[in-house]
């Protein structure tokens, strides 16, 4: 599990794991919406959000902590959230990426709440929704023309 959780180690790296998280999302993200869609990569978020709670959770367990910071899979799933609601361009999931960390690492409200679930379900929750906040301010920004 810790291999899946942390990304193969990555999110021991220990600096800044939850943003290289996301940035290994950003080019699956982007191939996926290039060449299946939005459609898509919605599905294989899911795939990824089902599995990132029950790695998450077992990780969390295995070594006893609440919310480990090396366990970065549940910011893949956020930040392919937050893409598959972006336009496929470069400004459109730039703003994803940048919008997708402020509320991820605020942590402001609802996103706070979600978080207090516990298990691999507040784990993965918070990111989920951080992702879905930050989707629907770019999806707002691109029907305005400013991405």
């Amino acid at each position: 599990m810790s291999n899946v959780a942390t990304l193969f180690g990555l999110g021991r790296l220990g600096f800044a794991p939850g943003t290289l998280g996301s940035l290994v999302a950003l080019p699956i993200a982007w191939l996926v919406m290039r060449f299946g869609g939005m459609y898509v990569l919605l599905g294989v978020t899911a795939v990824v959000a089902i599995a990132a709670i029950w790695v998450s959770d077992a990780y969390a367990r295995e070594i006893g902590a609440e919310d480990p910071q090396d366990c970065i899979i549940d910011e893949v799933a956020g930040q392919m959230l937050a893409c598959a609601l972006s336009p496929l361009s470069l400004a459109g999931f730039a703003l994803a990426f940048v919008l997708f960390r402020l509320f991820d690492i605020s942590k402001l409200w609802p996103i706070s709440a979600v978080e207090r679930i516990g298990g691999g379900a507040g784990i993965v929750g918070d990111d989920m929704l951080a992702g879905l906040i930050a989707g629907m301010v770019v999806a707002t920004a691109a029907t305005a023309g400013l991405v």
